[in-house]
């Protein structure tokens, strides 16, 4: 149980201190876009953010991009979505940790909503539920495809964008360094147990973020249908072969 006198979480909104991390393999047609969806949503935080952005491998201009708004660099060349993140959390300066992908974009209400579930005390932090940047009947499908196992495996949970404190990101071992895919469902279902164990709620902001279509862009909407493949690969969570290819091999070039 937590000693509430004594927790980061009777904080103020103003005193609090948050750290972004994004991992970054060669992004630069996407980058920019959810840098800027950060800073719109850190207005209301004036010199209480710092981005954390790990490049990983990069060969194209995301370092450039990431330097132009005055964001915390990180070379890693695993080839581990986990560690990436983890690497970003290490350094990070902040009492919450707020994990998005580099394709992704936070709506403007997200880091306050995250805040302020925060510092109530009453959650040990949460995902996010958002859109892609453009839906189709066979994207529709091939998200079932995979929503499916994964809710039957994890059960009801949101992930996209976390939010939490950073001791309790490592009080769970941040996320799972075997794990190379789902790893995002893992965390969050390990992240609602501890939870749990300190009688608190995990949360879901809800339509707080827009993604990219551009794995269905590549492969086609109905992806899924056509590789079950992928999808048992996604409920094992270790398979390189299968990671490689889901995250590595879906460059726009």
């Amino acid at each position: 149980m937590y000693d509430m006198e004594n927790s980061l979480e009777v904080q103020k909104k103003e005193d609090i201190k948050i750290s972004i991390v994004i991992p970054a393999h060669n992004e630069e047609k996407y980058i920019g876009k959810c840098l800027e969806s950060i800073l719109k949503a850190s207005k209301s935080f004036e010199n209480q953010v710092e981005i954390i952005v790990v490049l990983n491998r990069c060969t194209d201009r995301t370092e450039e991009i990431a330097k132009s708004y005055n964001c915390i660099l990180l070379k890693n060349s695993d080839k581990n979505l986990s560690k990436i993140r983890n690497a970003g959390v290490d350094i990070a300066r902040g009492e919450i940790i707020v994990t998005i992908d580099a394709d992704t974009q936070m709506n403007e209400h997200v880091l306050s909503k995250a805040v302020e579930n925060l510092i109530t005390g009453k959650y040990i932090g949460g995902g996010v539920t958002g859109k892609f940047e453009r839906m189709s009947l066979g994207i529709f499908v091939s998200a079932l495809l995979l929503i499916g196992p994964i809710f039957l495996k994890y059960g009801a949970i949101s992930v996209g964008i976390f939010w939490c404190y950073k001791k309790d990101f490592q009080a769970i071992n941040g996320f799972n360094e075997n794990m190379l895919m789902a790893e995002d469902a893992d965390f969050a279902k390990r992240l609602k147990d501890w939870g749990k164990k300190n009688e608190k709620k995990y949360g879901t902001i809800q339509n707080g973020m827009i993604t990219s279509s551009r794995k269905f862009d590549k492969h086609g909407d109905w992806v899924l249908l056509k590789r079950p493949k992928m999808i048992l690969a996604y409920l094992k969570g270790t398979d390189q072969k299968h990671a490689n290819e889901a995250y590595y091999e879906n460059e726009d070039r």
